[in-house]
């Protein structure tokens, strides 16, 4: 078998705007492993101020490409350092050992077309933008929406959630919110306490990652359920990961299996979340429609009743051909709708 690397730049349809700054691209990688029968493909797709291996990505592809191509055993190649090419490479793995017809695993997802409730995302904006977003995410039949927030005044982000829910009680609609650590922790709570009036679900990483003591202390007096995302990032989870969890008591986790490192590290921590939070979901970290579709047949697999966060197929302007499509706020497998073939990846390098 031979592994092969390919790049492509995913082009934003608009550009994706979080309290960290804003993306007009996002450049991934595709790692293909063949037999000259069977083909497998994975996608390494770090995201800059996010991803531990944003900076260090191609030395991490290189040294998978010559480890490989030299007969080194898998479980040899070090690949720890480069979360991203560890999931690229082992959803390649499982693609190719599935006869290479992007079957990472075999769930009703695929087989049976059992769809996955996904939120409805609402990137940052001014607020009547984001508003009328939220509006048209709902008219297409998203139950739960989440709101990147953190950029604009705090005061202006309340005043759209309220109208919101001028229109939508908690009944009809679950708010969750995404602050990407933007909360000063110095006045974190009282911005949470303001919100709690909204009904909101969850927020996520309300203020910056590695602070453990005083997300500790804000969990033990929020009103409002805490999620842990970036806090995630760049912590082993064997090593540090229940020391973590067991310390912030922390409601929820988000599991993106592009910067943990795979499934097995992803599979880890909730096995975590079961001990400690009340339940976790996954979201996608950007990737095209090829790490978009590992992602969500290995979340299938837990048959986790929560609405997860792989409503992105929809945001570049030349993103992969697949079966992916989302309907109604889920999303659908569907098989009457072909995969992007080898040629397309060759032609993706020609282009790089």
């Amino acid at each position: 078998m031979k592994l092969q690397i390919f790049s492509y730049k995913l082009q934003f349809i608009k550009p994706a705007t979080t309290s960290r700054g804003s993306l007009d691209f996002h450049q991934v990688y595709y790692i293909q492993i063949s037999d000259g029968v069977n083909v497998g493909i994975g996608e390494a797709a770090p995201l800059k101020g996010l991803s531990t291996d944003y900076n260090t990505i191609k030395e991490g592809l290189k040294i998978l490409e010559e480890h490989y191509n030299d007969g080194v055993p898998i479980l040899d190649i070090p690949l720890d350092d480069f979360p991203s090419v560890k999931f690229a490479f082992e959803t390649a793995l499982n693609d190719y050992n599935n006869s290479g017809k992007h079957i990472i695993y075999d769930t009703p997802f695929t087989s049976s077309n059992k769809p996955i409730e996904t939120n409805g995302l609402v990137w940052m904006g001014d607020s009547k933008t984001m508003l009328d977003e939220a509006l048209k995410k709902i008219e297409e039949g998203f139950t739960t929406i989440k709101f990147k927030v953190g950029s604009l005044d705090f005061d202006e982000e309340c005043r759209m959630i309220e109208q919101l829910r001028k229109y939508y009680n908690s009944w009809k609609i679950t708010i969750r919110l995404d602050a990407n650590g933007a909360f000063a922790h110095t006045d974190a709570l009282e911005k949470l306490r303001e919100l709690k009036r909204f009904d909101i679900h969850s927020i996520e990483q309300p203020i910056k990652a590695g602070r453990w003591d005083l997300m500790e202390e804000l969990v033990s007096k929020t009103p409002i359920d805490i999620a842990l995302d970036e806090e995630l990032i760049g912590i082993h989870v064997y090593n540090s990961g229940e020391l973590m969890l067991k310390k912030i008591k922390q409601h929820y986790i988000i599991l993106k299996p592009t910067l943990l490192g795979g499934f097995a590290n992803s599979d880890q921590w909730i096995k975590l979340a079961e001990k400690y939070c009340k339940g976790w979901w996954a979201t996608s970290a950007l990737e095209s429609n090829i790490g978009l579709n590992a992602i969500a047949q290995w979340a299938s697999k837990y048959k986790n009743p929560m609405p997860q966060g792989l409503g992105t197929g929809l945001l570049y302007t030349n993103n992969l051909l697949s079966p992916l499509q989302l309907q109604d706020g889920y999303l659908l497998y569907n098989t009457s709708r072909k995969w992007a073939d080898l040629e397309t990846l060759e032609a993706i390098e020609k282009e790089a």
